[in-house]
């Protein structure tokens, strides 16, 4: 555990009105809290979950203290039936929310509980984040859902939450054939390799400068995004400057094995895709896309998927129409002022 101080208490949920016990996770319970939000999943039918390599990631956080930044709530039984989870950069003007309830357990409350856990924790990192000198900004906490989870909207509303961002899910049949794109002179396309991982993390942090609510990745948070199970590294490539070596963008690939069974198609998802400011408008996303597309085929992909900002300033929403990919389902962002 890199945390040495005890942790300042949180005030749980009460365990008469939500007939749970209530604790932060813990490494013993990776196989309990996965298996709940699989359950969950299997009725809600997300687009994506978390898996059980996920959350080894949330407990090794160096930044998030899983014994202030999880909650678990468990049955008399033993089985976890919800969890809620906040994360926060020291730095940071937010915090996100994530989290679930058991469908058999819903509409007794727990969410609810949940959620006012949620804030509290917000609440606390950032008295002690602005306490430490790393931020000034008013607590906020944000929430990502999909536009079917009608009764997570339900929720947020009823708690004064407001909808401040659309994002959509774009694919693309594989069946049409990649589009050819030819980078111009003194650029080229590797594949993606250890030795360019920290040069990519460096490249995404510039290009991603300028998207609403991006925040830089430091090294362990670079990592995690390299070792998530469902990364294909082998499926992504990075747009390189001859003379410089610089990395001028990259496509992260991914492929969820759960999903396609689950939703009855297999699609390469595009991670992230990222062009550095200084080499836009040279073709080179249209370039990784393109390559992207002919790995995934020659993978057996159905589609090609990925996930766009609405109102993305770089007119990314525009470039992946022009490249075939076609929106077939929204999520929205809940954010409230604490």
């Amino acid at each position: 555990m890199p945390f040495d101080a005890e942790p300042q208490p949180r005030a749980l949920p009460d365990v008469t009105a939500t007939g749970l016990t209530w604790r932060a996770a813990t490494t013993g319970d990776l196989d309990n809290w996965a298996g709940l939000i699989a359950r969950t999943a299997a009725v809600e039918h997300p687009v994506w979950f978390e898996k059980r390599g996920d959350l080894v990631h949330v407990l090794e956080s160096t930044k998030n203290d899983p014994r202030t930044s999880t909650l678990l709530g468990i049955d008399s039984d033993g089985v976890a039936r919800a969890y809620g989870r906040i994360v926060k950069n020291p730095a940071g003007d937010k915090a996100t929310g994530m989290g679930c309830v058991d469908p058999d357990w819903q509409r007794k409350g727990i969410g609810t509980a949940v959620l006012a856990w949620q804030e509290e924790s917000a609440r606390a990192r950032f008295h002690a984040d602005t306490a430490a000198g790393h931020t000034t900004s008013p607590p906020r906490l944000r929430i990502l859902t999909e536009e079917q989870h009608h009764h997570q909207a339900a929720l947020f509303e009823a708690h004064g939450y407001q909808t401040v961002r659309w994002f959509n899910e774009m694919h693309r049949p594989l069946t049409v054939p990649a589009p050819e794109i030819v980078l111009e002179p003194g650029l080229e396309l590797k594949p993606l390799d250890p030795t360019l991982h920290e040069a990519v993390r460096l490249a995404h942090n510039d290009a991603f400068r300028d998207h609403w609510g991006s925040e830089p990745r430091d090294r362990e948070a670079w990592r995690f995004t390299m070792e998530e199970p469902s990364a294909r590294h082998d499926w992504s490539a990075v747009a390189i400057d001859r003379a410089t070596g610089e990395v001028a963008g990259y496509q992260l690939a991914s492929y969820d094995p759960d999903s396609a069974a689950a939703r009855g198609f297999k699609e390469g998802y595009t991670e992230l895709l990222g062009v550095r400011r200084a080499f836009r408008g040279r073709s080179i996303a249209q370039a990784l896309l393109a390559d992207a597309m002919r790995r995934f085929k020659d993978a057996g992909m159905d589609i090609a998927s990925l996930d766009v900002d609405s109102a993305n300033p770089t007119g990314a929403l525009a470039l992946y129409l022009g490249m075939g990919y076609q929106p077939v389902n929204r999520s929205m962002t809940w954010e409230k002022l604490l």
